[in-house]
């Protein structure tokens, strides 16, 4: 849905120290176009460089993470998954059949959910929508 972002550039924005392997890390994210968890993130780090332990990138995620770099998606019943921390708002349709998770953003959603929040008194300030389904045509 959005632009690429340059991970390493924003890990030096916030101060972080850029090891070698968390360069190797930054730019295989900055690359990604799904919402990985942190095996298939390293079976692609791993791919550039497979000296990179799966401990260093969960390490390298929690502290990206942390920074505010990176979002943590819990979808439903699977691993945590990431993606790149931005100001561009969307929701998720979380494929059920392969865990393809979908971005898009409907400004009519927006709209129905600002007029929910206030009709009931509040104002809306965040929030996060997964959509769960599965292709049409597919039995199940």
């Amino acid at each position: 849905m959005s632009t690429p972002i340059d991970i390493e550039a924003l890990c030096l924005k916030k101060g972080l120290r850029i090891t070698e392997q968390r360069r190797v890390i930054a730019r295989v994210l900055s690359a990604v176009t799904d919402h990985p968890d942190v095996e298939s993130l390293h079976r692609r780090v791993a791919e550039v460089d497979p000296r990179i332990s799966i401990a260093t990138v969960y390490r390298t995620v929690k502290l990206f993470e942390e920074a505010g770099i990176l979002e943590r998606h819990e979808f439903q019943g699977g691993r945590s998954r990431y993606e790149t921390a931005t100001d561009e708002h969307h929701d998720h349709l979380i494929d059920i059949d392969t865990g393809d998770v979908i971005e898009f953003h409907d400004p009519e959603i927006e709209e129905l959910q600002n007029r929910i929040a206030e009709r009931l008194g509040y104002r809306l300030v965040d929030h996060r929508m997964e959509l769960y389904g599965r292709a049409v045509g597919k039995k199940g």
